[in-house]
């Protein structure tokens, strides 16, 4: 029986430590350089420093045109859904951020039919209210992207950057999540192998003392 609650511990543990790398969030800048008439991933993310806290995050996206001054409001989602808020982006842009869940920590977008007419300035920002026991605390973090618009496609510096930082939080969130599991297997077992030892002191034990009674039983007969 206690073997089993022993397996059961393990099991919850592994399980909570998988739980906690499927949360794990990474700020992978998005890449910058798209080509004329495909679609492209405006990548928009920014991580929340303590998961165990609740939260609702809206996001809003800006435009600056090149040789520009100005940015123009082109994008907003919140709890209501997204808004498109420019005629010349209307029916070009999709949410491709973070899905059911107000927590938004992914707030990136995907803009169809590319035109030159798209290069220039994005820039997202977060609108982040944290909830604690007795407050809460409200946030602004903006990222920004440069975006140039091609007619055919290259592979720059920022696509390399961020396909390796992408590879590299992959593997350290793997070598994290084996520590985890190698921590907890060697919990577990120092903990069977004392439940063991104390199982066979007690048997040792009731063993000597029925042996004593038995000798004494014989030495009354006698």
């Amino acid at each position: 029986m206690e073997v089993l609650s022993l397996r059961i511990l393990f099991l919850l543990c592994c399980i909570f430590a998988m739980s906690e790398c499927r949360g794990a969030c990474a700020e992978v800048d998005s890449d910058t350089e798209a080509v004329a008439g495909k679609g492209f991933k405006l990548g928009c993310i920014s991580c929340k420093r303590r998961s165990e806290v609740e939260a609702t995050a809206t996001v809003e996206w800006y435009f600056r045109p090149k040789g520009e001054a100005d940015f123009v409001h082109i994008y907003t989602y919140n709890e209501e859904g997204p808004i498109i808020e420019n005629d010349n982006f209307m029916d070009r842009l999709d949410w491709n951020g973070s899905k059911r869940s107000q927590d938004i920590q992914d707030g990136s977008i995907y803009l169809l039919n590319v035109t030159f007419n798209d290069t220039g300035t994005y820039r997202c920002f977060f609108n982040r209210i944290l909830f604690y026991a007795n407050y809460e605390y409200s946030t602004v973090i903006s990222k920004v992207v440069q975006l140039t618009v091609v007619a055919k496609a290259t592979r720059g510096t920022a696509s390399i950057v961020s396909e390796v930082m992408m590879y590299v939080s992959i593997i350290g969130l793997q070598v994290w999540l084996l520590i985890e599991m190698i921590y907890c297997y060697r919990k577990i077992s120092a903990a069977g192998e004392e439940a063991l030892r104390e199982a066979a002191n007690a048997e040792y034990l009731a063993i000597a003392s029925e042996s004593k009674e038995n000798c004494a039983g014989v030495q009354v007969g006698e």
